[in-house]
């Protein structure tokens, strides 16, 4: 396998992202929620490190976003027919996309506790 340049990996990691931007809805949202966050944490003021728990959550769905659209890809791929192994390793990949956003909504709701707490 040849050796890739900084530049060219970088540029292979940005075509994954819009490639899932383009075909995945989910996605899309989630970017959109990812990208009016600052905005929201600049108004709300949180302590600093609830600001930085709450953007690493963010970017940590949005992984997991990519990172199910790449198993669900390649599984396609590999199996086109539906085949029930696949379909629940599948299914497992979407409950951990779910566990993180889960997680991003408790950090959220922390964050807006103490927010209001100390107002």
């Amino acid at each position: 396998m040849a050796k890739r340049s900084f530049l060219q990996s970088v540029g292979d990691a940005l075509a994954g992202v819009a490639t899932t931007w383009r075909t995945q809805r989910s996605f899309r949202i989630q970017a959109g929620l990812t990208a009016a966050l600052p905005v929201v944490l600049a108004w709300l003021r949180p302590p600093l490190v609830f600001s930085a728990l709450c953007l690493m959550m963010a970017m940590l769905v949005l992984a997991a976003e990519l990172f199910n659209t790449a198993f669900e890809r390649l599984a396609d791929h590999l199996h086109p027919e539906h085949h029930p192994a696949i379909g629940a390793a599948k299914d497992c990949a979407a409950g951990a996309v779910l566990l993180v956003c889960a997680g991003a909504g408790l950090v959220g709701t922390l964050t807006l506790v103490v927010v209001f707490a100390e107002r």
